[in-house]
């Protein structure tokens, strides 16, 4: 099982994925990292896929949680080709998608890591968080991201792993909302005064 986190007070089936739904600014993004550390504090392994901000970003903002040197913590930045920079250093901790937009590169870099964490370093529990949701469906349509977060979800259930999924609500219609959320085990939801509905499946 999974011990997501002392604010949640819950725990999951290994291969579960959780959406995580609210306003801006309501702390979806924060609370993800916080599970991220949980696991990392209990030996678990953790990869950030980040389509908002960058790799350093990411790392200073989990760092403030928890040290993760020496820790199977681990990035996929989306952003930092995208913006031009053509001199990135990829490394065992952070792997490159060229945007948002390539799916298939940010599949196989998740893969990647998976892989090392699971197979090379016998890590058998591993959180995935992927944040935003709503930066892919900016750049390609809702069909698009349906078919790749079925494949993204499915991997994350492959190796019984947690999968940690952020969305802005206001962004999108409810049709939008609904058909993603039939990808999820379960839903937890901000809002403004941080008040956290959850909804599990398997808790």
């Amino acid at each position: 099982m999974y011990d997501l986190h002392p604010r949640l007070d819950a725990e999951v089936e290994p291969g579960t994925n959780i959406l995580f739904t609210g306003p801006p600014l309501t702390g979806k993004r924060s609370l993800c990292l916080d599970l991220l550390a949980e696991g990392v504090k209990n030996g678990e392994g953790a990869i950030a896929v980040t389509t908002k901000d960058s790799a350093d970003r990411v790392l200073k903002d989990f760092a403030a949680r928890t040290p993760y040197d020496g820790k199977p913590f681990a990035v996929v930045d989306c952003v930092t080709k995208q913006q031009g920079v053509s001199e990135v250093r990829q490394d065992d901790r952070i792997k490159y998608a060229s945007s948002p937009v390539d799916m298939t590169g940010i599949g196989i870099q998740l893969s990647e890591f998976l892989q090392a964490f699971y197979q090379q370093r016998n890590i058998k529990k591993n959180r995935v968080m992927l944040h935003s949701l709503s930066t892919l469906l900016m750049y390609s349509d809702l069909q698009t991201v349906f078919r790749f977060l079925h494949v993204f979800t499915g991997r994350i259930q492959s190796v019984d792993g947690l999968g940690l999924f952020c969305i802005d609500s206001t962004a999108h219609d409810a049709q939008t909302l609904n058909t993603l959320k039939q990808l999820f085990d379960g839903v937890v939801e901000t809002d403004e005064s941080e008040k956290l509905t959850v909804r599990l499946a398997n808790a």
